[in-house]
């Protein structure tokens, strides 16, 4: 256990900030869950609406640095990709 007050400070630094990080992280991952959703059942204006919803979400997590920001331009690129393959079937 922390010794130092310094010490406890950063444990409760710590604490604080992997639970904000770890809910920053799985907002993204629930965006991006509902975007593969709509492509899944063919939803185009469904799809084009939850991609529109994702991609500042995206975009914050990644300028944040709690995902790296080559992460953020694959996944945002991948799912612009589906949807507009979806959208010339």
């Amino acid at each position: 256990m922390a010794n130092t007050a310094q010490a406890r400070k950063r444990v409760r630094q710590a604490t604080e900030h992997r639970q904000r990080n770890m809910a920053q992280r799985s907002l993204v991952r629930t965006h991006i869950k509902k975007v593969q959703k709509a492509i899944a059942s063919n939803d185009l204006p469904g799809a084009q609406e939850a991609f529109k919803n994702a991609v500042p979400v995206i975009d914050r997590v990644a300028g944040k640095g709690q995902i790296h920001s080559n992460k953020a331009a694959r996944h945002k690129s991948r799912l612009n990709a589906q949807i507009k393959a979806m959208a010339q079937a």
